[in-house]
C-alpha cells in the first residue's frame, strides 16, 4: 500500500479551507475543548501546527518535537518551540513526559538510587520546559511492571509514596501532574486509578484519564462504570482515540467513530461532572503510513462527536 507524504496530505482535499476550519471548531468546541498531540500528526512542530490551524484548534499537547522527547532538547529548541506556538496562537495544554515510566527502583540499592535520582532530574527538566511553554501541567506515569508479568500488590506502598513525592515537588513549584493509566503500569485501568487518587490526596496530583488504555488493559467497560468509579474533580486532563477487538479478541487501534468507544457519552458525563480541561486525540494509528491523516480522520470524528454532545 502507498504512502501518503506529508506534501500530498497538505496539496490533497483532505485539508479544510481556513473558514470552514474556524466554522467547524467554533461548533464542535465550544463546551469540549479538543487538542492533538503534535507528532501524532508529524515530528516537525510548524506541520503540527499548521495543520491545527487548518481546524481552528486552540490547544496542543506535546511529546516529542523533531523526533526527541521535549525533555531530552536543548533549551534553545524549547525556546524556538514557544516562538512557533506563539506565532500560531496556539497554546500548550499539557507537556508530556516520560517521568515515572520506569521500573521501581530498588529502595534499599546503590543503582535503585541513581535510577530515581534520574528521574526526579527529569522532573525538574519538565518543571523548566513547562515553565517556559508556558503550562502548569505535566503527564506523567506511576512505574512499569515487568513485561508479561502482573502488578506486585506489594509494590504499591512504594509506588503511591513515590507518586505522593512527586506530585508535592510539583505543587511546591507551581504546577501540577496529571499521572496517565496506561498498559503496563501500575496505574493501567480506572480501578488502579482510582485508588491511587485515594492513596495519594496531594492538590499536586491529579489524572489524565485514557479510556482506551485502560480498555487496553484489560477494563471491561471503561465507560461508564470505569469512569464513574473516579474523583472527577482530580481528573486534569483527557486522552481519547477509538479501539476495536479483532476476531482473535486482541484489541487494536483505529479511528475515532470507526470503533466501539462511546465518545458522546464520555462527553457529556465529563461536562456534567464539570469538566473545564482539554481533551487530547493521541491518534495511535496510522493510513498508508500517514499519522496525519489518521489524525485527521480522527479529528473530524471527534468534532462530529463533540456536536452530538
Amino acid at each position: 500500500m502507498a504512502r501518503t507524504s506529508r506534501r500530498e496530505f497538505v496539496g490533497s482535499g483532505l485539508a479544510l479551507s481556513a473558514g470552514l476550519a474556524r466554522a467547524l471548531a467554533k461548533d464542535s468546541s465550544s463546551h469540549i475543548r479538543l487538542a492533538v498531540t503534535t507528532d501524532e500528526i508529524d515530528d516537525d512542530l510548524q506541520f503540527a501546527l499548521d495543520f491545527l490551524g487548518r481546524y481552528g484548534l486552540d490547544y496542543c499537547e506535546i511529546r516529542h518535537l523533531w523526533g526527541k522527547y521535549n525533555t531530552s532538547l536543548p533549551i534553545e529548541k524549547i525556546r524556538h518551540a514557544k516562538t512557533l506556538l506563539d506565532d500560531a496562537g496556539i497554546r500548550l495544554a499539557i507537556l508530556d513526559t516520560g517521568f515515572f515510566k520506569v521500573p521501581l527502583p530498588d529502595s534499599n540499592s546503590a543503582d535503585g538510587a541513581k535510577a530515581l535520582k534520574k528521574q526526579w532530574d527529569l522532573l525538574d527538566r519538565a518543571f523548566e520546559r513547562a515553565e517556559l511553554l508556558d503550562t502548569r501541567l505535566i503527564r506523567t506515569f506511576a512505574f512499569t511492571y515487568p513485561r508479561g508479568g502482573q502488578p506486585d500488590p506489594a509494590a504499591y506502598p512504594r509506588v503511591f509514596e513515590l507518586v505522593g513525592e512527586s506530585a508535592e515537588r510539583a505543587h511546591r513549584a507551581g504546577f501540577r501532574l496529571a499521572v496517565e493509566n496506561v498498559a503496563g503500569s501500575y496505574v493501567e485501568t480506572a480501578a488502579h486509578a482510582a485508588e491511587m487518587l485515594a492513596q495519594v490526596r496531594s492538590p499536586g496530583l491529579g489524572l489524565t484519564w485514557d479510556p482506551n488504555n485502560s480498555a487496553r488493559a484489560g477494563d471491561d467497560e471503561p465507560f461508564p462504570a470505569g469512569y464513574e468509579s473516579l474523583d472527577s474533580s482530580r481528573i486534569f486532563h483527557v486522552h481519547v482515540r477509538d479501539y476495536r477487538r479483532t476476531a482473535e479478541g486482541e484489541l487494536e487501534w483505529c479511528g475515532v467513530g470507526d470503533g466501539e468507544f462511546d465518545h458522546v457519552g464520555q462527553f457529556r458525563a465529563l461536562l456534567d461532572d464539570g469538566y473545564d480541561g482539554v481533551v487530547s486525540l493521541e491518534t495511535h494509528y496510522t493510513i498508508q503510513g500517514s499519522k496525519a491523516a489518521a489524525s485527521e480522520h480522527s479529528l473530524k470524528g471527534l468534532q462530529a462527536a463533540v456536536r452530538r454532545v
